[in-house]
């Protein structure tokens, strides 16, 4: 069973820092992209920050020079580093893995982790 699981979310002050992580288990972890979506409420999920099995990171325009994405595939972790943040980072943050093999796109979501930002 592919089970991938967020922490780190909660409440921070407009300008400060938040640091979210999401464990991976079931799955080749190392053969996956990982990638962070958010969901604010009335919008559609976007995509914030991911990075490819083999380290290439791409960011949203909205974060980037604030947000930074890394993974230990040792841990099985992928983890998003938020500075400077804004209220309209608010949001639902979902972790993401996809892989396409054997013309098969697997992907899995996690169950969110909610951010919010406000003073």
């Amino acid at each position: 069973q592919v089970q991938l699981v967020e922490s780190g979310g909660g409440l921070v002050q407009p300008g400060g820092s938040l640091r979210l992580s999401c464990e991976g288990s079931g799955i080749i972890f190392s053969l996956y992209a990982m990638g962070w979506y958010r969901q604010a409420p009335g919008k559609r999920r976007e995509l914030v920050a991911s990075i490819t099995s083999l380290g290439g990171t791409n960011y949203a325009d909205s974060v980037k020079g604030r947000f930074t994405i890394s993974r230990d595939n040792a841990k099985n972790m992928v983890n998003l580093q938020m500075n400077s943040l804004r209220p309209e980072d608010t949001a639902v943050y979902y972790c993401n893995a996809d892989r396409t093999a054997w013309g098969h796109l697997f992907e899995y979501w996690g169950q969110g982790t909610q951010v919010t930002v406000s003073s």
